[in-house]
């Protein structure tokens, strides 16, 4: 059927990380996808996590960020982007002086209300230790 999806109508929520614009979710009628507008405030990230059974690519579209994939981590600046795996533990924090904007796509969808499935990690061995 399609939509059109306004800067407007997006729904915002802030976390302790940062704040997501909901662009592209169940409630909003996608049924296989989930697009996020994120935005990392500086010294604000998005700790280890991973999500079971969903993929996500995640694409910098201003600013920079320092993104982790397991123990592995590389600096990933406007239009630069990064494919995760199905429930590959990773992380993204924005280590700069600047708010940075991402383009976030998981798949598929879990179903109803954002469609998006998190497991936190970021206490467990070696996430809770790997940054410091």
């Amino acid at each position: 059927m399609g939509k059109f999806v306004k800067e407007s109508n997006i729904e915002h929520e802030q976390f302790d990380w940062g704040d997501v614009g909901w662009r592209l979710v169940p409630a909003t009628g996608a049924k296989q996808i989930v697009v996020m507008d994120v935005t990392l405030e500086p010294g604000g990230g998005h700790d280890f996590h991973r999500h079971p059974g969903q993929e996500e690519m995640i694409i910098v579209k201003r600013g920079q960020i320092t993104q982790y994939l397991e123990r592995d981590s590389t600096t990933l600046g406007v239009d630069d982007s990064v494919f995760i795996d199905a429930d590959l533990v990773h992380a993204s924090f924005n280590e700069g002086d600047q708010p940075a904007l991402l383009q976030v796509i998981i798949a598929p969808s879990l179903g109803e209300g954002t469609g998006y499935g998190l497991v936190d990690v970021s206490a467990e061995e070696p996430w809770a230790s790997l940054r410091k």
